[in-house]
């Protein structure tokens, strides 16, 4: 931090903070060497843990923080399963729903990735190239799974559903231009709850909820970054060209967060 407000109580010149949900509300990004952050979304940086570190787990740990406490209310024993386990959101799912107490089932398209999520902690790991996805599943959880965290762009729900347990529920976090086609009957008569989730939608109460576990569970080193590459600023238009080849191209060349560093 180099300059804070009048009223400013908590925080001083030469703290180290983070902040996320910038660049939305009319709020200023983040691409920038300076950038001012509205207090209640400022949260202070634990002693380790570094710059590029804390940036990584911003928006996508309070992502799943959120999603996984206040939306799917994941309990202990649960078997929770994530689309892409190494990526940015999917690599924080995995870890806090670890750290929450539930069992993982994550996937992944290569050897390596799949290494990273049981890694990670997950507890099955499924390369999704190689393997039958939903048979496996099925085996690790014959009851099917509590908490089902979708990252895809086009969710196939029909498959979804069909894995889900009693009372199972659904996280969709992508895919604005989606419309894919759901199945009522068998989705309702499992008393089923779909969560439709943009983590901008929190309020300042909630996301400060989500930051002070992040940095109690970083603090002990339960929850790490998982990092693809670190890039300087000048080279912020490459990173989005990285970003879009990976998500809307599908070709997965990223594993984890690529950071801006001024």
């Amino acid at each position: 931090m180099v300059e804070a407000g009048a009223s400013v109580k908590d925080f001083k010149v030469g703290d180290r903070v983070w902040a996320t949900s910038q660049g939305s509300d009319g709020r200023p990004g983040t691409f920038a060497e300076f950038a001012a952050v509205d207090l209640p979304l400022v949260a202070s940086i634990p002693e380790g843990v570094s710059d590029a570190d804390i940036v990584a787990l911003s928006l996508t740990g309070v992502t799943a923080q959120l999603g996984l406490v206040r939306n799917a209310n994941l309990k202990a024993g649960e078997v929770l399963f994530v689309n892409g386990g190494t990526g940015g959101v999917g690599s924080c799912v995995v870890q806090m729903a670890k750290i929450l107490g539930a069992r993982v089932i994550a996937t992944a398209g290569t050897e390596e990735k799949v290494a990273a999520c049981r890694d990670l902690g997950a507890d099955l790991a499924i390369n999704y190239r190689t393997q039958d996805v939903a048979a496996a599943i099925k085996d690790f959880a014959p009851d099917g799974v509590n908490v089902w965290w979708e990252t895809l762009r086009e969710p196939d729900f029909d498959r979804t559903v069909a894995l889900l347990a009693m009372r199972g529920r659904m996280i969709v976090m992508a895919g604005r231009d989606a419309r894919p086609l759901f199945p009522v009957g068998p989705f309702y008569v499992k008393d089923c709850s779909l969560h439709g989730f943009a983590m901008f939608n929190a309020n300042a109460r909630e996301q400060r909820s989500a930051a002070n576990a992040i940095n109690r569970w970083v603090g002990e080193s339960k929850l790490r970054a998982r990092i693809d590459r670190v890039l300087p600023l000048s080279q912020a238009a490459e990173a989005h060209r990285l970003q879009e080849e990976s998500t809307i191209q599908k070709t997965g060349v990223l594993a984890g967060k690529v950071v801006l560093k001024p």
